[in-house]
């Protein structure tokens, strides 16, 4: 079969347009189906941050799994201790590290604080810069509170510590334990850009 000059001259813009350039397929390949905790309330998704796999790669070294890197996901979009002093927080409330772990459980559960006070809260701070310690400091308090009284007592403190299968907690739990699951549903999801997250009112 013969074409036309004419015919070909229309057809090649047409035919260029179906192929699917390197960059597309890219994005395609990134597309996932994220099927959300059923009471996420706002949601949840996935994206990229730039500069987010080697922070994966430095908890990991640090002694971090998938559930340090789910919880600390949670917290920051960098999983980093960017944010404001003690979470603009004092005593016992305030937060420190890239788990954002309040003063009372720090000191309540880690050797390395034993024996200290509210008051003291500042101390706190040396899980800011030293990510060996923050990692091993919240295993410590999960396994000394097991997983149940650990995440309310992260969640809403002694109150937490108190009462911890409120609707609050309930949720919160349930977005770090799916926010881990999407981490292990992929070996690369330990060390790259991605980024999971649910909606979780900050409190």
């Amino acid at each position: 079969m013969k074409f036309s000059t004419t015919l070909l001259a229309t057809l090649l813009p047409l035919l260029s347009l179906a192929a699917p350039t390197p960059e597309a397929e890219a994005k395609v390949e990134e597309r996932q189906t994220i099927t959300c905790p059923g009471n996420s309330g706002g949601g949840c998704g996935v994206y990229t941050v730039s500069g987010l796999g080697t922070r994966k790669k430095a908890v990991i070294a640090a002694g971090g799994t998938s559930l340090d890197l789910a919880i600390a996901m949670m917290e920051t979009e960098g999983m980093n201790t960017n944010y404001a002093y003690g979470d603009n927080k004092s005593g016992d409330a305030a937060n420190f590290g890239i788990f954002k772990q309040n003063w009372y459980m720090i000191r309540s559960t880690s050797s390395t604080f034993s024996g200290q006070t509210a008051s003291q809260y500042n101390n706190g701070a040396a899980l800011n810069s030293n990510l060996a310690l923050d990692v091993t400091t919240r295993k410590n308090a999960q396994n000394y509170y097991g997983w149940d009284k650990w995440a309310g007592g992260h969640r809403n403190g002694q109150t937490g510590l108190n009462s911890p299968y409120t609707n609050d907690i309930n949720l919160y739990k349930t977005a770090v334990l799916w926010t881990q699951s999407q981490i292990n549903s992929n070996s690369a999801y330990l060390t790259d850009d991605t980024r999971f997250w649910v909606d979780v009112v900050a409190i």
